[in-house]
């Protein structure tokens, strides 16, 4: 019996020794564009001095280095793991650097290096953007053991999952709680005593520069990648740029030499993970009637907390959300606590402003769950801002559009006006249009999808939601742009509703921005959904041109405004000259495709209302391979000649 033992012992400890070898060796990835030589030359003039940099600022270290230009300028976080001695750290420094020049000559990189046979562990990202202090959860690096979890050693597959389950948030919780006394503030290595295997480890680390929130959310998505992906693998490794993730069934890279082990758990004490796991297929190693017995009891405790909060209702909400209702249809949206309003945006404190408008500041806010928000504060007792509040909350709360921006709740406490929106990355589209620099960027591609996401959620608007809605101050100031450059419309404090039957209606108070405003309504107060298509037109030649649109009285020393630019040009057939200079030159820019947004720009600003097209035909005009006949434009709308006559209303900013 003896022998049996120590036979099987032997055996369980070789078959774990075949089934993990040295696998993850780096996250390692090159992305985004390929970038011009000088760019490669700042970056290599880094990078001699970088390793030395890292050791000198206790193991981490941020910097850029080159001129202020998109495509030159190199911006660069790099550390290694906590506790590594001097020559450790400039070691594996110099070996990613080395690996970086060769895979890596002229794009964005990171890398999590871990080669636990030279006790290596280090990370390196570089882009040509400061990504100092932001949260960057892609691209993502997956490694894992390519064996399965072996059912002759782990037989009880529920009890290991709950064991997992404990140890990966013991894990995430202790990581992502800062330690202020170390520069590499987020850092914890655990090892475990599983019921069925002697020890289990855990490796978690985020860049010190993000708050504890954002490493808790890029680390918690670490642990879903892996769940959802490689759930049954006998350990794995998932890095982003921000953060690291390992565990494994062996120790690596001397992670664990000081590290106290942690008594097995029982199943009643284990923990579900992460407040709930988001993918029904985390887990889809588990045998059927495994499954079974983990969902009857969650859904029993589902049923409970309905229960509990069905009861709790109508008492005060201490979670800083409460569902509030619009009382003219019935439809929900969430009340925002002021309190955690405050927490968000650090008290609307500078650091946090994105933005001031005509009726308020937004902020930029990050919520206890880790969400980035948007927070419109209105001005205090503005009339105007009333008026814009419940306008907004009204009708975003009934639509929901990829290229309109969501309102995620409001909040109305004393004598505070406040809406909560999503975050959306990129600015706005008039930071990057008429700048200099940030130009650049928008590519004849990028021009043209935004275009046509704009037109899309115009579209939606006006005859696909089950509103009919007249936005009235649509411009670039007010096109959101997210992480893919993709554009949301917002700002909705201007835009009135119809009637499904109702096509155009008049008004006494002239509001909005000259230069947008269609001739109809800026002298007459008259909009309609063609209104809305002007605007879209004073957009797309802003696109195509690269200039603001100018509406001031002429003087011999100012400019033409652009739709008179434009419109001369068109008809003496001088088309080079409209469009910007920084996508002229590209070859990949058929001459026909500019001509046609042209075109359609001009049908869209032309002064009679009745020819401007709907945003349907322009859809359809705007499809790449469509062959289609367009009528010939008219004279455009001069509303220079106009501007003695306009209404002295107060215009929107943005």
């Amino acid at each position: 019996m003896g022998k049996s033992c120590l036979v099987a012992t032997f055996l369980s400890l070789l078959l774990l020794f075949l089934q993990t070898p040295k696998y993850v060796n780096a996250g390692f990835i090159c992305y985004g564009d390929v970038f011009n030589v000088s760019y490669g030359v700042s970056r290599d003039y880094f990078f001699s001095s970088l390793p030395t940099n890292v050791v000198s600022n206790g193991n981490f270290y941020n910097g850029s280095f080159g001129r202020d230009s998109k495509n030159n300028r190199v911006h660069v976080v790099a550390l290694c793991r906590r506790g590594y001695e001097t020559l450790a750290c400039k070691t594996c420094l110099e070996h990613v650097i080395d690996d970086t020049k060769s895979r890596c000559p002229r794009q964005n990189s990171f890398s999590w290096v871990t080669d636990e046979s030279d006790d290596i562990s280090c990370s390196l990202r570089y882009t040509n953007r400061s990504t100092f202090g932001k949260l960057e959860l892609s691209p993502v690096v997956i490694n894992t053991n390519p064996n399965n979890i072996n059912s002759s050693i782990f037989e009880d597959m529920i009890l290991f999952s709950q064991e997992w389950i404990a140890m990966v948030n013991r894990t995430l919780e202790a990581a992502s709680t800062a330690d202020t006394s170390s520069v590499l503030k987020y850092y914890n290595a655990t090892k475990k005593k599983f019921t069925q295997i002697s020890d289990v480890y855990a490796f978690m680390q985020c860049t010190p520069d993000l708050s504890p929130g954002d490493c808790k959310r890029c680390l918690r998505e670490c642990v879903y990648d892996f769940q959802r992906q490689y759930w049954g693998k006998q350990g794995g490794a998932v890095s982003r740029p921000s953060c690291y993730f390992r565990w494994d069934l062996y120790p690596y890279y001397k992670a664990f030499d000081d590290v106290t082990r942690v008594p097995a758990l029982s199943p009643q004490a284990s923990s579900t993970i992460l407040n709930g796991v988001r993918d029904k297929k985390s887990f889809q190693g588990f045998q059927g009637s495994n499954i079974v017995i983990m969902v009857v009891p969650t859904v029993i405790n589902l049923l409970i907390f309905v229960v509990l909060i069905l009861s709790w209702k109508r008492k005060p909400s201490h979670t800083g959300m409460n569902e509030a209702s619009d009382s003219s249809d019935g439809q929900s949206m969430v009340r925002f606590d002021l309190g955690m309003i405050f927490i968000a945006t650090n008290n609307f404190s500078s650091e946090k402003k994105l933005g001031q408008g005509g009726f308020g500041s937004v902020y930029k806010g990050v919520l206890p769950s880790g969400q980035e928000i948007a927070v419109k504060r209105l001005t205090k007792g503005s009339g105007q801002g009333d008026m814009q509040f419940k306008n907004e909350v009204l009708l975003l709360t009934r639509l929901q559009h990829r290229n309109l921006v969501k309102l995620l709740g409001f909040c109305n406490e004393k004598d505070e006006e406040i809406l909560v929106y999503e975050f959306v990355p990129n600015s706005s589209l008039d930071c990057f249009i008429f700048d200099e620099e940030k130009r650049r960027i928008l590519t004849w591609d990028v021009r043209y999808t935004i275009i046509e996401g704009v037109a899309r959620g115009l579209q939606y608007l006006h005859e696909d939601s089950q509103l009919r809605i007249i936005h009235r101050d649509l411009k670039a100031s007010n096109i959101l742009l997210d992480a893919e450059m993709n554009p949301k419309v917002a700002d909705f404090g201007m835009a009135r509703l119809f009637n499904m039957d109702e096509t155009r209606g008049q008004t006494s108070r002239v509001v909005g921005t000259y230069g947008y405003m269609a001739p109809e309504y800026a002298t007459y107060g008259q909009f309609s959904a063609k209104s809305d298509v002007y605007c879209f037109g004073v957009m797309l030649l802003e696109m195509i041109c690269g200039k603001r649109n100018k509406n001031l009285e002429k003087e011999e020393d100012e400019e033409e405004e652009l739709s008179a630019f434009v419109w001369k040009r068109w008809i003496e057939g001088r088309f080079a000259e409209i469009i910007d200079p920084w996508v002229a030159p590209s070859k990949n820019i058929s001459t026909n495709e500019v001509v046609k947004l042209i075109h359609i720009g001009l049908l869209c600003v032309q002064e009679n209302v009745s020819k401007r097209p709907s945003m349907t035909s322009i859809l359809f005009w705007l499809e790449r391979h469509a062959n289609t006949t367009m009528p010939l434009p008219t004279p455009v709308a001069f509303l220079t000649r106009l501007s003695s006559s306009l209404p002295q209303s107060p215009s929107s900013s943005p």
